[in-house]
């Protein structure tokens, strides 16, 4: 907490004490407009936090702001950055979807994960799956995905960051079950019983997707086909998504159950800074990111069942909603995202 506000404080003196663009700073409480370009369960969560944070600004500053939003499958977004959308923050489902806008673009830093706590990633979830009122398949595990008559709504990992954590959760438990452990990835004496639990693995997914009638481009599409055009047996769904929808539904309708093991999902957030640069947005942007570890937007975050970082700033009662279970991260399958995207993603090499 004392660290947050190092941050901000030193932010406000820089804002206040310097000369800046006429478009984020000026007399009389200067208006400027952000736009964060964001994936796709998002919509609820940033609503919230973007009033919060204009309130705070225009508090501490005396200036207004306001953010606007473009929600969609985070792959879909980030190629939409790439190919010219403004934004000024990208708020996206995988670090694979910015280092794309980085390396392709160059519209920011390739360092952006060094630039914020945690890997910029204010806030985590994990995947799950809801299923209808009673759970009459009797989904219980990764496993019961594939067996005879099940119906899978999952997005297509080609166009949607969720989809791609959904795909890997999966193979995670594969390779788990198949190895007793992750180590075994990087033990060079267990070649053969790798190479022999990724066939298993690679078997498993393509299987699991004979069993998807509908492919989605984005988890809110997914979503809506499970719960509104009443398609499928089981949706694979980000956490905080199916909190939502049990909220939205009420009860009785649809159920979460919690798998075995999962994986810790990191959506990350940054800054691109040759769009505000250009937009004279640079340090309204960087704030606004900054206000997502504050103890305002972490609590935001809890509230939209989002996992936040800090727990001391979200109630009991939220916390407790969050499922239990074991949870495995990426890089206990692989170095980094661009090594998961050459193995799994790439077109020719992977899905």
């Amino acid at each position: 907490m004392a660290s947050w506000k190092v941050w901000v404080v030193g932010l406000l003196a820089i804002v206040v004490g310097c000369d800046s663009s006429p478009l984020e700073v000026g007399p009389g409480g200067a208006q400027v407009t952000l736009l964060n370009v964001s994936y796709d369960p998002t919509r609820e969560f940033y609503l919230e936090f973007n009033d919060s944070f204009s309130k705070h600004w225009e508090e501490t500053t005396g200036n207004k702001v306001v953010v606007d939003q473009s929600h969609g499958g985070s792959g879909k977004q980030s190629r939409a950055v790439i190919e010219g959308l403004e934004a000024d923050i990208i708020s996206l489902a995988l670090a694979g979807d910015i280092d794309a806008i980085a390396k392709t673009a160059k519209l920011l830093e390739t360092d952006w994960q060094s630039q914020l706590p945690h890997n910029s990633s204010p806030y985590t979830s994990t995947i799950v799956f809801l299923v209808r009122k009673g759970n009459p398949k009797n989904i219980r595990d990764w496993n019961d995905l594939v067996r005879e008559g099940i119906e899978v709504i999952t997005p297509n990992p080609k166009t949607g960051g969720g989809a791609r954590w959904n795909y890997l959760a999966a193979w995670g438990y594969v390779l788990r079950k198949e190895l007793g452990d992750f180590t075994a990835l990087r033990d060079s004496n267990r070649t053969a019983d790798v190479a022999n639990a990724e066939k298993k693995a690679r078997g498993f997914l393509k299987e699991l997707y004979g069993h998807v009638p509908v492919l989605d481009t984005a988890a809110r599409g997914a979503t809506n086909t499970f719960l509104q055009r009443k398609i499928g047996d089981v949706l694979l769904t980000w956490e905080n998504e199916a909190f939502l929808a049990l909220k939205e539904m009420g009860s009785g309708e649809v159920e979460l159950v919690v798998p075995s093991l999962s994986i810790l999902a990191e959506p990350p957030v940054a800054v691109v800074t040759k769009n505000t640069v250009k937009h004279g947005t640079e340090q309204v942007a960087r704030a606004y990111l900054e206000y997502l570890y504050s103890p305002a937007g972490q609590q935001l975050a809890a509230k939209h069942f989002y996992r936040p970082r800090s727990t001391e700033f979200s109630t009991k009662d939220v916390q407790n909603k969050f499922a239990q279970l074991e949870l495995f991260s990426l890089s206990d399958l692989a170095a980094d995202w661009n090594a998961i995207q050459e193995k799994h993603f790439k077109d020719r090499t992977g899905i």
